[in-house]
């Protein structure tokens, strides 16, 4: 049985959105509810945790350096070191009781979020793409949960999970003009719900199973479950492929919402985590040109 390796015992709150910056070999990652981002140094073993100073969906690195942070109330754009937050976009206002959750930079440099409710399970967000002018465009309403994000090795179809309805859908991608179109449903679960998920350079899916203790690898164009890596924590929340080859899978997971009777079964919760794959995965996208 494939089970991942515990990395860090960092018992976060809700860790998510993993990136890795290849030329320093640094994994980043936010806590949301701990309202913080963190960096550590796989070569020094070195740690840093940034405060922010509102809830972290996602803080995706700029080509040209600083972050593209999304946060409860809107999109911002900030230096390495978060000395100066700028808000570029706020478009819920008019929701204000939903936040940012997960986004990524696709290949061609756009940036892609989404959100969420805070509490219930209406269907009030949204999912949105920033062009590299940084305009903003609604591309999807009607969201329960925004979540995983990926783009086939070929650039070619973009996959996204809107984590209630509990399956993986597939769209055409038109990398020149960031158009996605022709929705239609490449993975369905049956076993925790799909949270974050990234993508191998074979084309297939590693989706983080929330409430579901596991990793697993699917063919997206037949929805077959290829592979199942089990962690000994429930909420498991999202993956990304680095180490030096890429090979090496670091999965985030979650500790909110657990009693004292589930923290004594899984003591690890809110870990990062560890799998040694036979594949290259795809890299952490930067804003920018």
């Amino acid at each position: 049985m494939a089970e991942a390796k515990l990395f860090l015992d960092a018992k976060q709150s809700l860790a998510e959105g993993p990136f890795w910056r290849e030329e320093t070999e640094e994994l980043y990652w936010v806590d949301i509810n701990g309202q913080s981002i963190h960096i550590y140094n796989t070569k020094t073993n070195e740690k840093r945790e940034i405060p922010v100073d509102q809830k972290v969906g996602a803080a995706i690195l700029k080509k040209d350096g600083g972050m593209i942070l999304a946060l409860e109330n809107g999109i911002y754009e900030t230096d390495s070191e978060l000395k100066a937050k700028v808000l570029l976009h706020s478009p819920e206002t008019d929701r204000p009781s939903n936040r940012f959750n997960d986004g990524k930079a696709d290949p061609y440099g756009r940036i892609w979020a989404g959100t969420m409710p805070a509490k219930g399970s209406d269907y009030k967000g949204a999912f949105y793409r920033m062009e590299l002018d940084q305009t903003l465009t609604r591309v999807i309403d009607g969201i329960g949960n925004s979540n995983g994000l990926a783009w086939s090795p070929d650039h070619k179809y973009f996959y996204y999970i809107d984590t209630p309805t509990g399956e993986v859908q597939c769209f055409d991608y038109d990398g020149e003009t960031g158009e996605i179109s022709n929705p239609r449903i490449a993975v369905s679960f049956k076993d925790g719900k799909p949270d974050g998920m990234t993508i191998d350079e074979e084309g297939k899916l590693w989706i983080a199973h929330y409430g579901g203790s596991k990793v697993s690898r699917w063919n997206p164009a037949t929805g077959e479950r290829l592979e199942d890596v089990h962690l000994p924590v429930s909420q498991v929340t999202s993956c990304t492929f680095g180490g030096p080859e890429r090979k090496t899978l670091y999965i985030t997971t979650a500790r909110q919402n657990l009693t004292e009777e589930d923290l004594e079964k899984q003591p690890l919760a809110g870990g990062i985590f560890v799998y040694e794959t036979d594949v290259v995965g795809a890299p952490s996208y930067r804003f920018g040109k």
